[in-house]
């Protein structure tokens, strides 16, 4: 008898709407409520859209609950576990989730959806395949490109009591259906938008540059880059057709996601220890890692210099030897991304004071 080969059942996001203005067409994907009276759907939508005309744009019915979240801060355990207990209290949980905004906003509509279906908290699903039921029907609708959480299985959260910055990695997290509409990207700053995009490029070039490969990851990684120097290496990133682009390459790159590199540990550092969002905290990590990605680097800076980004400097500047153990414990603890970079010996590689030495560059 042969050996048997375990292969992963790969899910992917059901249905997507796509291309310019078909957010008008959003009443057609919501699930039919029924005759429960208290039905309701429930949306989660970026502040930055509080006093824009987004909102009038969707299909909120008097019934339906609407919350504004402030997106300062990256998503945390206890702020998912605060909004699904209020909306455990009603008399029915909602019929839909709905996430609109960026990543973080989309990670916290899955990862509200997946605890409304599941005891506990959080903090208790960060990890693989640990969510046991299908979260409440849920639908992204990114105004963002680069994260891939509208494609990703995994909704990232800030544990503080743990200090680490983890997925809930699941087939249950994914959305139920999308709605991406490139116009949504439109007003987004110019530097946001690079930082972004970044995500996937670098996400993505990690991926290939590790030895967790195959052949369907490669491609579509591959496929994200490409559009990333279509997009970042062209006169106007932010143009109509650009923004398409860039939209299909974080959706490319949100469906490859998973195994990342060196970037993605010290980028949760910097989450963790000094509050940076995880797009520019990975701008800021491979800023640091030349010795590891040299091709990509140098093409990384040309795109710095050809859209004329802003990058700060001096983040890591001054901190104390305590916030510095910090950074390196909260990276080093993940141990998958650094394996597929280094292989199992990465702490030879990785020691503490080369660690610090990385953070020393930012």
């Amino acid at each position: 008898m042969t050996n048997m080969i375990n292969f992963k059942n790969t899910k992917n996001v059901a249905k997507y709407l796509f291309g310019k203005g078909c957010l008008e067409q959003f009443d057609s994907v919501l699930p039919v409520l029924g005759n429960n009276p208290d039905s309701y759907n429930v949306y989660f939508i970026d502040y930055f859209f509080q006093d824009k005309e987004l909102k009038s744009k969707l299909p909120i019915k008097p019934k339906d609950q609407v919350v504004f979240v402030d997106t300062t801060d990256e998503p945390k355990t206890t702020l998912i576990d605060q909004f699904a207990s209020v909306l455990k209290e009603e008399s029915t949980i909602p019929s839909c989730v709905i996430g609109v905004g960026g990543g973080s906003v989309l990670d916290i509509a899955k990862a509200v959806s997946n605890m409304l279906t599941n005891e506990g908290k959080s903090q208790d699903y960060q990890g693989w395949d640990l969510v046991k039921n299908p979260g409440v029907y849920k639908i992204g609708v990114p105004t963002l490109s680069g994260t891939g959480a509208e494609a990703s299985c995994t909704c990232v959260l800030t544990n503080v009591e743990r200090g680490i910055k983890l997925g809930m990695n699941s087939d249950h997290t994914m959305f139920d259906q999308l709605v991406l509409d490139p116009e949504l990207t439109a007003t987004v700053p110019r530097d946001q938008y690079f930082y972004s995009g970044m995500d996937t490029y670098l996400h993505c070039m990690e991926s290939l540059n590790g030895s967790y490969r195959n052949v369907i990851i490669d491609a579509l990684s591959q496929k994200a880059i490409e559009l990333c120097r279509e997009v970042f290496l062209s006169e106007d990133m932010m143009s109509e057709e650009n923004r398409e682009k860039m939209m299909i390459a974080s959706y490319f790159g949100g469906c490859a996601a998973g195994n990342v590199g060196i970037v993605h540990p010290i980028s949760a550092g910097l989450s963790i220890v000094l509050g940076s969002h995880h797009c520019i905290a990975n701008c800021f990590a491979m800023k640091a890692l030349e010795e590891f990605y040299k091709k990509e680097y140098a093409e990384f800076n040309q795109m710095i210099d050809k859209n004329n980004i802003f990058m700060p400097v001096g983040l890591c500047k001054n901190l104390s030897s305590e916030e510095y153990e910090k950074l390196y414990a909260s990276s080093i603890v993940h141990e998958k991304p650094l394996t597929n970079a280094l292989g199992e010996d990465f702490k030879k590689v990785l020691s503490k004071e080369k660690v610090f030495e990385i953070f020393r560059r930012i």
